[in-house]
């Protein structure tokens, strides 16, 4: 792809803008950033990859900026995708972000020209370098939706805000001659029904025998969405593919007690594992190690009694605290299974199926029939990165041993010179969690601190993996649920912050964590 000659030269470049676009747009105003956003809007994947059913999945005051509380924080009602989409809107408008970004400009390719030796613009051996080294590190080249013409900017430092979800769908591979191919009925994934309105999404679904694939929020609720538009004797039954279950929950308490007296506060923390512990702690840990099974047997103990999850056969052979450790918990809507309980949905376990002309066809010889499948089984986050991303950078974004990418405090892949990464790592409260990065990242390009050498940062982001690793199958994930208090005090340590943000001791101790705490004072 051949660069223009009026290349545009800025400091700070922005891919997305969706919600760590905007927190780290914020964070970085003062330098004037280029946000590039490929869709009309900002929102990510919150405007791209919502079903006119889709709702937060955490109450108000869990998913809001440290400086821009909810104007309802205290409804508690799960907020809808619009009033997220209008509390962003009111956000990026209140900061006066939107002159930032350029809209319906697609980044399609990315060029490294610091040089041939990265180290000339690492600094000293093993250290990272200058993120602002004066002159441009990356060229990007961007087209817009309104022409063909390809606009090269240049930037000192890029961060890379696209995440791990929308754009490119995961579809299953099929044998041959057994795929999409052979099914005379329609096929289409999560993100492609998003698109539909109300109108087009229940005439999709009404009188039509759908197969869902997929057990995870998204597919269950559009299995719900399936099995609203099919009520009365007319309606057909809405069919969920299950490979791997997961644990539901219906609310946030559990058997009468907050949901987060287990995992989110300062003390239920230290019978979680976590990296850079000390000998005290550790020994501590092991200690209370048993707790852990408890607290897991305790909260299954509840869903079981609480949902029907063995009348249906969807009881997970994994213990609880396993997909809560890898971010994989979902809310369960109110009437899901009283929809099931009508047989409005039912339920098909299966590791291994493939198409026929009807329908679908399983290992067990069994088959289903229907007018439409909709897969409903995630995106491709690290190809999104693959795709644009340049030879040697694209082989460093998975670790090589864990298939994890590398990024210390979650933002900075030590082998990848002046950029950085926000909203690719998961937490209870992704929003959170992108917001403290950007408040991180913002303090060290203002030289605020520094990084420490490259081999530190890559032995901290290894003992992570590994902290993962043993706490659950699902670590590839990059999850820090069980360990976010730990990692968030690092990050404040480290920005010569107190990591202690409460007032008093027992608040600290017994209250839970949230983003007002890490307000600047």
């Amino acid at each position: 792809m051949d660069r223009q000659s009026n290349l545009i030269v800025s400091k700070i470049g922005i891919i997305g803008a969706g919600v760590s676009g905007l927190a780290v747009a914020k964070q970085l105003s003062n330098y004037n950033p280029v946000v590039f956003e490929a869709s009309d809007s900002i929102g990510g994947v919150w405007k791209s990859c919502s079903y006119n059913s889709t709702k937060l999945q955490s109450p108000r005051g869990d998913y809001e900026f440290t400086d821009f509380p909810w104007p309802n924080r205290d409804d508690p009602s799960f907020p809808s995708y619009i009033e997220i989409l209008d509390y962003l809107k009111s956000y990026a408008e209140h900061f006066d972000l939107m002159k930032y970004v350029m809209f319906s400009s697609k980044v399609v390719e990315v060029r490294f020209v610091g040089g041939r030796e990265p180290a000339d613009f690492r600094g000293e051996p093993g250290e990272y370098g200058s993120l602002l080294p004066g002159l441009p590190v990356w060229e990007v080249a961007v087209q817009s939706k309104q022409s063909d013409i390809i606009q090269w900017y240049a930037f000192e430092f890029l961060v890379v805000c696209t995440g791990k979800y929308g754009d490119i769908p995961k579809i299953p591979e099929f044998p041959h001659k057994k795929g999409p191919e052979v099914f005379e009925g329609k096929v289409m994934h999560s993100i492609d029904y998003c698109k539909l309105d109300k109108e087009a999404a229940t005439q999709l679904h009404k009188g039509k025998k759908v197969a869902v694939i997929g057990f995870k929020k998204s597919a269950i609720d559009l299995a719900l969405e399936c099995a609203e538009a099919n009520q009365g004797p007319e309606g057909k039954p809405c069919t969920m593919v299950v490979r791997t279950l997961h644990w539901t929950v219906p609310h946030y308490w559990v058997w009468g007690l907050p949901f987060f007296l287990f995992f989110s506060t300062r003390s239920s923390q230290f019978i979680h594992e976590s990296p850079n512990q000390s000998l005290l702690r550790a020994m501590l840990c092991l200690l209370l190690s048993p707790m852990r099974r408890v607290v897991s047997k305790f909260i299954e103990s509840y869903l079981l009694h609480k949902l029907p999850l063995q009348k249906y056969g969807l009881k997970p052979d994994h213990p609880f605290i396993e997909d809560y450790a890898s971010c994989q918990m979902a809310i369960m809507p109110d009437n899901f299974f009283s929809e099931a309980d009508k047989g409005k949905i039912v339920f098909k376990r299966a590791s291994k199926w493939w198409f026929n002309k009807e329908g679908l066809e399983f290992e067990d010889k069994t088959k289903v029939e229907a007018d439409v499948v909709i897969f409903a089984t995630g995106f491709d986050g690290k190809r999104k990165l693959k795709d644009i991303l340049p030879d040697p950078f694209c082989s460093l974004l998975e670790d090589a041993h864990s298939g994890v990418m590398p990024l210390y405090r979650g933002t900075v892949h030590p082998l990848i010179p002046n950029m950085a990464f926000v909203g690719f790592i998961e937490s209870v409260a992704n929003l959170h969690t992108s917001e403290l990065r950007s408040i991180w990242l913002a303090r060290l390009i203002d030289n605020k601190f520094k990084l420490p050498t490259i081999d530190r940062m890559l032995e901290q982001v290894s003992k992570e993996i590994e902290v993962a690793k043993r706490t659950t199958r699902f670590y590839k994930r990059h999850c820090i649920s069980t360990f976010s208090i730990n990692h968030s005090d690092e990050i404040c340590e480290e920005m010569g912050w107190s990591s202690w943000r409460k007032n008093n001791v027992l608040a600290e101790a017994f209250s839970p964590y949230g983003s007002r705490d890490y307000e600047l004072k």
